[in-house]
């Protein structure tokens, strides 16, 4: 005998405490800092990043979701291009782990896992494929969260290609 009722029904998980360690992260803010010669490639210059992130919860509180953009610049003030990205992040009770969505204008999509450890949240792509991008936020500071990001062609050795301070504001 079937039962039909409501109650048999899957209903969604409630956001845990997961979930709520991920809010120091992800400030709204602005930055001002370098992309490192090489970053974007072999033979590619230094830039001046100046940028903004803006996020907000979905789902009742399930999932955070940022939009970033930032202009980039050669280091005598030429502007270079214009980037954007989206971002879904949250903690998936299923697999015990975070895990992100990423979207840029560049047409790049991704999948990474993440964990969170004292005052830094890592993020890495979830494949072997190359590149490997390894994304980590240190939010020791209260005036602002520091954030990386790493690229590997090899899966072993990270390179710098972009680091900042999210200013809160």
């Amino acid at each position: 005998m079937v039962l039909h009722t409501a109650a048999a029904i899957p209903r969604p998980i409630e956001p845990g405490e997961e979930t709520a360690l991920l809010a120091r992260f992800h400030p709204n803010g602005t930055w001002r800092g370098v992309i490192h010669p090489g970053g974007m490639g072999q033979r590619t210059p230094q830039q001046v990043a100046v940028g903004s992130a803006s996020h907000h919860w979905i789902q009742d509180g399930r999932w955070v979701v940022g939009d970033y953009q930032q202009d980039q610049y050669l280091d005598d003030g030429t502007f270079i291009l214009h980037w954007e990205l989206h971002w879904v992040c949250g903690w998936d009770p299923m697999t015990a782990e975070y895990r992100a969505t990423i979207a840029d204008n560049y047409g790049h999509a991704d999948v990474m896992r993440g964990h969170i450890d004292g005052d830094v949240m890592t993020f890495e792509s979830f494949d072997n494929r190359s590149p490997r991008l390894r994304l980590s936020w240190d939010a020791s500071d209260p005036n602002g969260v520091l954030w990386r990001n790493e690229m590997s062609l090899d899966g072993e050795r990270w390179n710098l290609v972009e680091d900042y301070v999210i200013v809160p504001g």
